[in-house]
């Protein structure tokens, strides 16, 4: 698999330092509100990666932070007169249900930034002795001009970022690029012990701890959203690569933004839109759909009409599944002439699916991929195909299906129970003539958005939304 690694700014080959196993973090929420639709993005497109790495025959090992301490989270609790603990876990319960309605499996770890004090603590100790971090009343900055790559992942020179830094109120700083790393308590605010007084971790070195204690000095894939190039994932690169001596990360991924309406998503234009939200109106997978239709690098927009255009396409796929799990319910054993030619024509989207997934994880031609094998499904598999076929085509079209973490939503049983007694009811009534019966369970059945089929294998189903 090639992937684009956004340091060397080039396609590269995926290799890992251990054969068969790969390490990878990616940065999570910070937990003091519902996740938008632009933090979905990475959660979908790295849960994908995962799924596919797994899928060639990788051994991964998947880890994804919680930043649950952060001025963020101590406003919110400031502001409903609660605790940082309150608010964190609370949101943070809330991204696991938004990331199950995503169909996004839960990291291999799940650490927490309040879980890492310690590792925290012993690497700002380790710049601070080799010089790379002072302390100032309190607080402790890194000393950016001190590492002379600095800029490496954005291709920044210092030069250039420092023409743009300033020093904010309160910050007693030798250089407006330095950035805190811990920070002295303000009154009332939550503290831990460390030697430079009562205070909490900054941002950026709460990721620097955590890869190092939970997949070690050097891992091999970083990814994110874009916009954590710079400064956060640069930060983090300083402070581990002064602190262990050793190269951070092999590959760096990063996807693209999300654009609402064409424009920024933005609290005070009014498009601001969280996953529960957009779930709430039209379900959470039309919204995983969108995040795997496009290129993950490319940026995507987001609108009604588009989320629309994602329902409708979804519909056309579980009308394929849909159809072989009504005809394998229906087909006799025994195969027939001509159906092993027919899936060796269906493994060909096999093939299709893995190249373009090999090529930077394109997921754009990957879904095209599934697509084309819905169609020549829907034109090979028909009432006469033998329950072997019907089979095998379900399980390789499931199986791609899979790796894009779609077709993952299943019916309403009891709905179905109920609306399968009235079927058989109409069909008994067919059966003895009794039209107007017949007639009045299609109208409700109809009334109801339950479109029926009579095909030569029995009545056929779907809800029409």
């Amino acid at each position: 698999m090639r992937i684009y690694n956004t340091m060397t700014r080039q396609k590269e080959e995926l290799v890992p330092m251990t054969p068969g196993e790969l390490k990878i973090y990616a940065c999570g929420p910070t937990v003091y509100n519902y996740i938008h639709i632009g933090n979905a993005r990475p959660i979908c497109v790295f849960d994908v990666l995962r799924r596919y790495l797994e899928y060639r025959g990788m051994k991964v090992t998947y880890v994804q932070n919680f930043t649950d301490i952060d001025d963020k989270i101590i406003n919110k609790a400031n502001e409903e007169n609660s605790d940082y603990l309150t608010v964190s876990r609370r949101y943070m319960e809330e991204y696991k249900k938004d990331a199950a309605g995503l169909n996004v499996r839960p990291a291999t770890i799940h650490p927490l930034a309040t879980e890492n004090i310690d590792e925290i603590i012993d690497i700002i100790s380790r710049l601070v002795e080799k010089g790379y971090a002072y302390a100032v009343d309190g607080d402790v900055y890194f000393r950016t001009n001190k590492f002379s790559e600095y800029g490496k992942l954005s291709h920044q020179p210092l030069e250039e970022l420092q023409a743009g830094a300033r020093i904010s109120i309160g910050e007693i700083k030798e250089d407006a690029m330095d950035f805190a790393v811990w920070k002295a308590a303000k009154p009332g605010e939550p503290y831990w012990e460390s030697p430079w007084g009562h205070g909490r971790p900054g941002w950026h070195i709460e990721c620097s701890a955590m890869v190092r204690r939970y997949l070690g000095e050097t891992i091999d894939l970083h990814c994110g959203g874009q916009d954590l190039i710079f400064p956060h994932h640069e930060n983090e690169i300083a402070q581990s690569e002064c602190c262990n001596g050793v190269p951070f990360a092999r590959y760096w991924m990063h996807n693209g933004y999300i654009n609402v309406d064409n424009k920024k998503m933005s609290k005070s234009l009014g498009n601001f839109f969280t996953v529960r939200d957009v779930a709430e109106k039209y379900g959470y997978e039309p919204i995983r759909y969108l995040m795997v239709a496009s290129h993950y690098r490319m940026p995507i927009n987001y609108s009604v009409d588009i989320i629309e255009q994602c329902k409708a396409a979804l519909e056309r796929l579980y009308n394929c599944r849909d159809n072989l799990r009504f005809l394998l319910e229906n087909a006799a054993e025994g195969q027939r002439e001509g159906e092993n030619e027919a899936f060796e024509r269906m493994t060909k989207y096999r093939d299709q699916f893995i190249e373009a997934m090999d090529d930077d994880l394109n997921t754009a031609d990957g879904l095209a991929a599934l697509f084309g094998l819905a169609r020549e499904i829907n034109s090979s598999v028909n009432g006469e195909s033998s329950k072997e076929l019907c089979q095998k085509a379900l399980d390789l079209y499931m199986e791609l299906a899979g790796v894009l973490g779609l077709l993952y939503v299943e019916k309403d049983n009891s709905l179905d129970e109920e609306i399968e007694a009235l079927i058989a009811k109409r069909t008994e009534a067919r059966k003895n003539r009794d039209w107007a019966t017949a007639d009045a369970i299609r109208d409700e059945l109809k009334a109801r958005h339950v479109v029926l089929e009579d095909t030569p294998q029995g009545v056929k189903w779907h809800i029409e939304e």
